[in-house]
């Protein structure tokens, strides 16, 4: 492992005031139970947000470091500010989480391991908390919601320019919404469309009444899928979970939090498939004869979900998946077959 600092383009001088960026890390006991056992070395934290998690792992292990990954700049520069009293032994870096090996190399060298990585994925506390981004349904702002605004489609675009049938696949697809195709056919009448407010009360509207009285904010789902969509988070999970299990190191551990069906169905596939080394025969009940070799091991079958209390304490941890993979000792990394 190599000692480096946080770079200094995201080292924060003592005059410039940095926006507080609330993050309650969600399951924070746990994550820190879970890289207990990894060896020492370099732990990626491939969405750091706050550094709420990053901290905790720094001050859980002395003998790691840590490389905090993250889209926005908010958060990245957030977290350098948070984790500078770790010096050397933390380093952030503004790049998506499915360009982690790249970064692994640029720190530690090419094809270097890794002690652990930890996705939590979603939207952070603070991104909803931030009126201007237009991630919640429950304050009036432009229709953004992208997580890196230095490019890329706004919602306000993909709202007013979609049709009925993309915007209902988006609705179902990646919200899990029953009335998707209705709330798309509104969506469709009422635009153009600029707000939040306006998106939200298009979608209450577009919702049976009977259903709007239950279970929460009846824009949550939509919202999700439109933020999913925006920021194309489901399509480079699948690479993202691959390259990180790949360059585990042999005991190395990859964590993944999801609050979605759509990612923790893709978090299980990729699991499921290094624990089996893409084993296609039919019967697990017999010995393998299509030459796959097990790269490791699924820690449970199913996922964690947070404690009763943790939910109390933190609402919106109550919808968190964690699953979590442990490279085989004997496992040498190595791209998957």
């Amino acid at each position: 492992m190599t000692d480096n600092c946080v770079p200094e383009s995201h080292q924060v001088p003592e005059s410039h005031q940095v926006p507080e960026f609330h993050h309650v890390p969600v399951m924070r006991d746990e994550v820190v139970a879970w890289i207990g056992p990894v060896p020492a070395g370099r732990v990626v934290d491939a969405t750091v947000g706050g550094a709420g998690h990053a901290e905790a792992m720094l001050e859980s292990r002395t003998d790691v470091a840590l490389l905090g990954l993250d889209r926005d700049a908010s958060a990245v520069e957030a977290a350098a500010r948070r984790l500078s009293r770790f010096g050397r032994r933390a380093a952030v870096r503004h790049v998506r989480f499915d360009a982690l090996a790249g970064a692994i190399d640029d720190i530690d060298g090419v094809g270097a391991e890794v002690s652990a990585v930890l996705f939590d994925l979603g939207v952070s506390s603070h991104q909803l908390d931030e009126v201007e981004r237009g991630f919640s349904f429950r304050h009036n702002a432009p229709l953004d919601m992208r997580m890196d605004r230095r490019s890329g489609q706004t919602a306000a675009e993909l709202v007013n320019g979609a049709s009925v049938d993309e915007l209902t696949t988006i609705l179902r697809t990646y919200g899990d919404e029953k009335f998707a195709s209705r709330i798309a056919r509104s969506i469709v009448a009422h635009r153009p469309l600029t707000t939040t407010v306006q998106l939200a009360d298009i979608i209450a509207t577009a919702i049976p009444a009977a259903t709007r009285r239950t279970g929460g904010h009846p824009a949550k789902r939509s919202f999700q899928a439109i933020r999913i969509a925006i920021n194309d988070e489901l399509s480079v999970l699948r690479s993202a979970v691959d390259s990180a299990i790949d360059r585990l190191a042999p005991g190395g551990r990859c964590i993944v939090l999801a609050y979605h069906s759509g990612e923790d169905r893709i978090v299980k596939d990729r699991f499921v498939s290094a624990a089996t080394g893409g084993c296609t025969c039919q019967r697990f009940d017999l010995p393998c004869s299509c030459g796959a070799l097990p790269r490791g091991r699924r820690l449970r079958n199913g996922v964690v979900r947070p404690s009763a209390a943790e939910i109390a304490a933190n609402p919106r941890a109550a919808s968190a998946l964690a699953r979590v993979f442990e490279k085989s000792p004997l496992q040498p990394s190595g791209g998957l077959s």
